[in-house]
């Protein structure tokens, strides 16, 4: 099993900077990629960034430009710096990693408990 736990959420002002962290342990035999997901009451679960195992990332278009996203392939982490934060970016952001626990087992998905970061305007 792959546990990841997400740390830096809170409360921002517009225009203001923040910085997600998350940490994956338990029995990981290679993770392909890690990303942030986040969500809003009543709308679905939407891709904020990912990056793959070999650095390449992809990005939502409303945070292209103000979010970066990196990762540590030895300590299987991730962090997503947010700049210029808007009311907009507040939701529950969620880590995210696709990997698998043994050599011939199964590539399966694994999510965070969720941080909530909001936005004031």
């Amino acid at each position: 099993q792959v546990r990841l736990v997400e740390s830096g959420g809170g409360l921002v002002q517009a225009g203001e900077s923040l910085r997600l962290s998350c940490a994956a342990s338990g029995s990981i035999f290679s993770i392909n990629a890690m990303g942030w997901y986040r969500q809003t009451p009543g709308k679905q679960r939407e891709l904020v960034a990912a990056v793959t195992s070999g650095g390449i990332t992809n990005y939502a278009d409303s945070v292209k430009g103000r979010f970066t996203i990196s990762r540590d392939n030895t300590k299987n982490t991730v962090d997503l710096q947010g700049n210029s934060l808007k009311p907009e970016d507040t939701a529950v952001y969620y880590c995210n990693a696709v990997g698998r626990t043994k050599l011939l087992s199964p590539i399966l998905t694994y999510w965070g408990q969720g941080t909530q970061v909001t936005v004031s305007s």
